[in-house]
């Protein structure tokens, strides 16, 4: 009788301390991720048999007192919800897009909606993606507010951009900013343009993208009704060259210019011939790149020609290495002897040709020649 109640007590408290495990375990404090989210230690079956509900809007949630959430961003494109269900069920949190968030002078928006379920008293964090409204904005992580004004020019492109999962942080900020202070190429574009070294009270270093960014985020524009020639990132010369110049780009320009496969050497050739004076020597690239027989033939006898602008002649050695054939090595070696190493073209030949021999030795690398064609400098690197 002794041994039964015994082992009935032993019994009791072994229960006891489990019950107390799986207690404290519940309300352990959510985990950080190496990523910095919070995660909920709900197990995943608890978690599967909570019943979440139709979507609360966050405004609605916060108004009703059900949530606490903290907001922590970058000022530019990621943000993160860290949100506590402060009710006893489960809530589906919905964040709506368009939705404007504030710290100090920066101001960003919600670019895609995005819902999450936390478990009732759970602690849970999501990744938001936002885009900067100003280009004032500092970058750096600091924690943001809810801002209670709206901008309305927004919400045809985020309406968009919902349809359209594949573009590009960099595309999609650039769209933003076009819209909320229509700035010009120069705020965007990583190449230089002239005049561009002068000094300037605006720094936009933070929001500088790839030229393919800048035409994808044109089309987005174009395809919610933005007339071109109102918006000031569409109207400099410069840019459509440097995009269809450009390897990643050149596709999406050539759609976005309505430049079919038939009619692109006829666009390099009125380029060339008729462009705007700044640029007109950058057909020379685009023929070296994409019409490389017609570059190899071309280009050394522009070299070659003293009656011929330096900048058409230095264009001309330089482009030569993008063709990126064995052919134009040799012509580059014979440019070097002939023009000597004690001026700027003979220089450019010297330097053009180690870059291509450096290349062609890489015979299995897919990648290709890139280069700096607008720059005073050295070419860079592969």
């Amino acid at each position: 009788m002794m041994l039964r109640l015994y082992w009935k007590t032993i019994c009791a408290f072994a229960a006891v301390g489990i019950a107390a495990g799986i207690f404290f375990q519940h309300q352990r404090p959510a985990k950080t991720t190496a990523s910095g989210l919070t995660v909920s230690h709900l197990p995943p079956a608890v978690k599967s048999s909570i019943f979440f509900g139709p979507s609360v809007d966050l405004l609605a949630a916060l108004a009703q007192g059900s949530v606490t959430v903290d907001f922590t961003g970058n000022g530019r494109e990621r943000m993160v919800a860290t949100v506590c269900n402060r009710t006893k069920k489960g809530l589906r949190l919905h964040f709506r897009e368009g939705q404007l968030f504030a710290a100090g002078d920066n101001h960003v928006v919600l670019i895609r909606s995005a819902d999450m379920d936390i478990p009732p008293g759970d602690t849970q964090s999501l990744e938001l993606q936002t885009a900067a409204t100003r280009s004032t904005n500092v970058l750096g992580s600091a924690q943001y507010k809810l801002a209670v004004y709206t901008l309305g020019n927004l919400e045809t492109l985020l309406a968009l951009l919902a349809e359209r999962p594949e573009a590009s942080a960099g595309a999609v900020q650039t769209a933003v900013l076009a819209l909320t202070e229509n700035l010009p190429v120069a705020a965007f574009a990583k190449f230089p343009e002239p005049g561009g070294d002068l000094p300037t009270k605006f720094d936009t270093k933070a929001f500088k993208v790839d030229v393919a960014d800048i035409i994808s985020a044109l089309a987005l524009l174009r395809d919610i009704g933005c007339p071109d020639d109102q918006l000031a990132l569409a109207v400099d010369p410069q840019l459509k060259v440097e995009a269809m110049i450009d390897p990643m780009a050149h596709a999406a320009a050539m759609h976005y210019y309505g430049i079919s496969a038939e009619a692109e050497w006829d666009y390099w050739k009125h380029e060339l011939l008729n462009g705007d004076e700044s640029t007109r020597h950058y057909a020379l690239y685009g023929i070296a790149r994409y019409f490389p027989q017609v570059a190899l033939d071309m280009l050394p006898r522009w070299a070659r020609e003293t009656r011929t602008s330096p900048v058409f002649r230095l264009s001309a050695i330089r482009a030569l290495a993008l063709t990126e054939r064995p052919q134009a090595l040799s012509e580059l070696r014979q440019l070097e002897h002939e023009l000597g190493a004690d001026n700027d073209l003979g220089m450019a030949a010297h330097r053009s040709a180690d870059l291509l021999e450096a290349h062609l030795v890489k015979t299995s690398s897919p990648k290709k020649l890139v280069i700096a064609f607008h720059a005073s400098g050295d070419l860079p690197r592969l």
